[in-house]
């Protein structure tokens, strides 16, 4: 058997997008910025997908601009709300401490560029308090950035409140909807979004394409020079197969998502139940602010990359929370930032369930999670040491 827990990372393309890709590249094959026919053809496909997906997140075709994905528009929306701000003699930046690195990083360079950088804490549950964003801004706060929903422990923020305080305060909001977008209804209008990122093969589509929605009125830095392309915003001739495949691929999520979300979320809770079974096991995040098909587990004195790769000898791809940076096995910031230790936060799993999972699957996951688990902890010196009292137990 093998079964794919990784759609998190990301997804298996549509057939929707497969078909509207292919018709491009063989119907619509001309350069959207040319005059003639077969140009113009291809600027109508371009333009219809931007409408169809602004529709989506009921904003407006002219507010979009596409990207190569999300960290190119996370770059892109931190940067230009930072040079608004810094027009405005206003240099201080709200975040979190789970961002993606796309966030994060850019943040880091700001920082070296004169901006001051506030984190907030998403405490235990993995989720920010309103009120504690409201007491961070500051009268030179310029940008909130907190992304819709973590991409390693899928917990979904009070996006439309935080967005409401900013509004309410005339800070810039941007978020990190990468994980979002396809699997939550999103209304940019209602939830307060200024500035807003996305990935196409998060939900279905081509990797590759995303786009950054940014609100009437605000100016946007283009990150690369050279032609007029989205309306001056980021130069380059526009990839038009990719993002007619994002728009077939949106369209497809979007008509599904209540259906999707109803098979997913009972699948999702199976899944925890049965590895909260696990001793000194426990579940990362909120139980309920969570992506419909987003599972994030520690496992006490085990190393979340044996558990991947022994998990998928047994045909299970999955991820953890660790990452191996130069040379050196790293704990998940994410699960740090939420109060994991650092010997924990080594032994993460993610397990991130798509529209084909099946029951039998969950449970084989479980059976097979546990085995392994138990497999790695029979010879593990830390766990030895905490089985054994000379050492206390952490979950």
């Amino acid at each position: 058997m093998r079964i794919y827990a990784d759609n998190a990372a990301t997804t298996p393309m549509c057939p929707a997008a497969l078909a509207a890709m292919l018709h491009c590249m063989e119907e619509r094959y001309g350069n959207p910025s040319s005059l003639h026919t077969p140009g113009q053809r291809a600027k109508e496909t371009l333009e219809t997908a931007r409408e169809e997906i602004a529709a989506l997140l009921h904003a407006a075709p002219r507010e979009l601009t596409f990207t190569s994905g999300g960290s190119e528009a996370d770059n892109q929306a931190l940067r230009s709300a930072a040079a608004l701000g810094r027009r405005q003699g206003k240099t201080h930046i709200i975040s979190t401490a789970f961002e993606h690195h796309a966030v994060l990083h850019t943040l880091d360079r700001l920082a070296r560029e004169g901006f001051s950088v506030t984190l907030l804490d998403v405490h235990t549950d993995g989720l920010v308090r309103p009120e504690e964003l409201e007491a961070a801004i500051r009268p030179d706060t310029c940008l909130v950035s907190v992304m819709y929903a973590n991409n390693e422990i899928g917990t979904v923020q009070p996006i439309r409140e935080l967005g409401a305080i900013c509004r309410a305060r005339g800070v810039l909001f941007h978020t990190d909807a990468v994980q979002a977008v396809g699997q939550l209804p999103i209304d940019v209008q209602a939830d307060h979004i200024d500035l807003l990122s996305a990935s196409a093969h998060k939900f279905h589509g081509p990797k590759g394409v995303g786009f950054l929605y940014a609100r009437r009125g605000v100016a946007l830095t283009p990150l690369i020079e050279g032609g007029a392309q989205e309306r001056g915003k980021r130069a380059g001739t526009e990839n038009v197969p990719a993002v007619a495949g994002m728009a077939a691929a949106l369209r497809e999520s979007a008509a599904q998502m209540e259906q999707n979300a109803a098979r997913l979320i009972p699948l999702r809770d199976r899944l925890i139940e049965g590895l909260q079974t696990i001793p000194h096991a426990a579940r990362n995040g909120d139980a309920l602010r969570r992506l419909p098909g987003n599972v994030s587990f520690c496992f006490e004195g085990i190393e979340g990359e044996a558990l991947l790769l022994l998990l998928d000898d047994r045909g299970i791809a999955a991820s953890s929370g660790s990452a191996c940076t130069s040379g050196a096995l790293d704990p998940s910031h994410v699960l740090l930032a939420i109060g994991r230790s650092h010997d924990v936060a080594h032994g993460s799993l993610r397990l991130s369930l798509g529209p084909e999972t099946t029951e039998a699957e969950i449970d084989y996951i479980i059976e097979n999670v546990r085995d392994v688990v138990e497999y790695l902890r029979g010879f593990s010196p830390v766990w030895r040491e905490r089985a054994e009292g000379k050492a206390p137990f952490v979950l």
